[in-house]
């Protein structure tokens, strides 16, 4: 039962770390230019979001490859988080109305409140003496 619930967590976190990496970058190269690396930076969520989609890419190939440890899950579910509470605080009207207004940043949003829960509980069953997953390698 645990290997069956940590198999599905893991694949929903990988979906939602994907989606998440996609949705910022899909918004973030577009505003990237030459005059923007020389001219004082206005805005400076797209040299933010390349690096955080980077990273979450990262860690849903490593945990495609099947690696299993509680810092991997704080990384991954972090990095959600911080998008997730950095988009409120970015916002000065009130978030309902702003993600009302702009559909890929509700899909992201949403994809990332269920990329936290699946992180969290993929933190939850990997135990911190272990190197590896509760469940044995046999069930892969």
């Amino acid at each position: 039962m645990q290997a069956s619930i940590e198999r599905l967590c893991r694949l929903i976190a990988i979906q939602a770390a994907l989606v998440v990496a996609a949705i910022h970058l899909l918004w973030a190269l577009p505003e990237l230019s030459v005059a923007l690396l020389v001219n004082p930076v206005a805005d400076s969520r797209p040299f933010l979001f390349i690096p955080a989609a980077l990273l979450l890419v990262a860690v849903a190939a490593a945990l495609f490859r099947g690696h299993r440890y509680r810092r991997l899950s704080a990384l991954g579910g972090g990095t959600l988080a911080a998008l997730l509470v950095g988009y409120g605080l970015w916002q000065s009207r009130p978030l309902l109305v702003v993600l009302a207004g702009d559909p890929l940043g509700l899909v992201s949003k949403l994809a990332e409140l269920v990329g936290i829960v699946a992180f969290a509980v993929l933190y939850y069953l990997h135990h911190p003496d272990r190197q590896g997953s509760p469940v044995d390698a046999r069930d892969e």
